[in-house]
């Protein structure tokens, strides 16, 4: 067989291989979408519009110290209390259990936040040309968490457990410097004091309750949550594992400070390891 003829094979098995690609990732999106839209269907259920006179500094008379000075810091006087919450990430994703393989990622996060729940719509790039998408949400109690190659190929689905639903109820917690009105008196979560900058947050929706601790730095701004114990997926097996969340760089958003820099990660025996390094893009806003 010729060279020309050798090339001339090898450019149509090339062609044939990035026809089945892109025929791939079109039909995986159109079948991913409609599955978000889906997700986010029966997340626009749990959204209630009702009154609101707005934020009182007189109402966090009850709270911990660090938790009052913190709303009032992020908080001004009058600020309604938000109903959902769009947000826009890009950001680093470490696909390794053992080592290090940080992959780029891009996501959108519906969030609702009278009865809690989010859905997280991510695109992880893989490789040059190869891209999984990934749903990670709390949706009417319920914890949902798929992957799946273009959209099409599964990778990953955890089975509905009360640990799931335990763990994304968690970040639905964590995540509430983004939208911090839910920390106010009256969204069904209790504080406990700790000390003068920390304390414990408990929430509870159904059957499933979840405590954080809160630490809050010296500008009274949340720095940081931790979990003693939090469902991580290694190889077949869930092992509670102690958690954790940073927040940095605070920035003004609709009169409220929130932080646009997080890194979240598990706290192992040899050291804390890192899985996901996000950068808000942009947050949008629905109030009562």
């Amino acid at each position: 067989m010729g060279i020309r003829t050798i090339l001339t094979v090898a450019g149509l098995v090339l062609a044939v291989i990035v026809v089945a690609v892109g025929t791939m990732a079109i039909v995986g999106n159109r079948r991913w979408q409609a599955q978000t839209e889906e997700l986010h269907h029966r997340l626009e259920r749990e959204l209630r519009s009702r009154g609101d006179d707005g934020y009182d500094p007189a109402a966090l008379v009850s709270l911990p110290a660090p938790v009052r000075r913190y709303l009032a810091a992020v908080l001004t006087p009058g600020q309604p209390r938000i109903a959902a919450v769009r947000i826009e990430h890009s950001g680093m994703f470490n696909m390794g259990e053992s080592d290090e393989q940080w992959r780029p990622f891009r996501s959108t996060q519906r969030v609702v936040a009278d009865r809690p729940g989010f859905v997280w719509n991510a695109r992880i790039r893989m490789a040059p040309g190869i891209t999984a998408r990934v749903h990670d949400a709390y949706v009417a109690g319920t914890g949902i968490l798929h992957a799946a190659l273009f959209g099409l190929i599964t990778v990953a689905d955890a089975p509905d457990t009360p640990e799931l639903a335990r763990g994304e109820l968690m970040r639905f917690l964590a995540e509430a410097a983004w939208y911090p009105t839910v920390l106010l008196p009256g969204n069904g979560d209790t504080w406990r004091a700790v000390d003068d900058h920390s304390a414990d947050a408990t929430l509870t929706d159904g059957e499933t309750t979840v405590t954080l601790r809160f630490f809050f730095g010296s500008d009274d701004l949340i720095e940081g949550v931790y979990a003693e114990s939090r469902g991580r997926t290694v190889g077949e097996a869930t092992e509670p594992t102690p958690w954790e969340g940073k927040f940095t760089n605070y920035r003004e958003r609709d009169d409220m400070l929130v932080p646009i820099d997080g890194d979240v990660g598990w706290v192992l025996p040899e050291g804390r390891r890192s899985y996901w390094r996000g950068h808000i893009e942009q947050v949008t806003y629905e109030y009562r």
